[in-house]
């Protein structure tokens, strides 16, 4: 992947992920985030598994990412994209849409 193509995955990446690592760890430890999403087999839901991603790569200094970590932010920055599309009417304060959002480290109403 060249400079530029890393750079925009950088930048929109970091406008949408709107979670601090914290803020992401503590979630991600709630039952809420736990039951959103879909699991494979009753395991973890893929959202899941990406937000602990998301933390790690966060926690990661720019230039220590690799041209995997850049894969998943691409792959985060879609999902979100996708998602926010499918917006529900009504408040959506408690609802799995948002929850879902929330595990890729995105909460709508930030």
């Amino acid at each position: 992947m060249d400079d530029e193509d890393s750079e925009e995955t950088w930048d929109r990446f970091r406008e949408l992920v709107n979670m601090t690592p914290a803020e992401l760890d503590k979630w991600l430890a709630s039952d809420r985030s736990r039951d959103a999403g879909q699991h494979k087999d009753g395991g973890e839901s893929t959202g899941h598994a990406s937000g602990r991603r998301i933390v790690d790569i966060l926690r990661t200094k720019k230039g220590d990412l690799s041209d995997d970590d850049y894969q998943h932010m691409r792959k985060v920055v879609g999902y979100i994209r996708r998602h926010l599309a499918q917006r529900p009417s009504g408040d959506v304060r408690d609802t799995r849409w948002r929850h879902s959002l929330m595990n890729w480290g995105h909460d709508p109403l930030t």
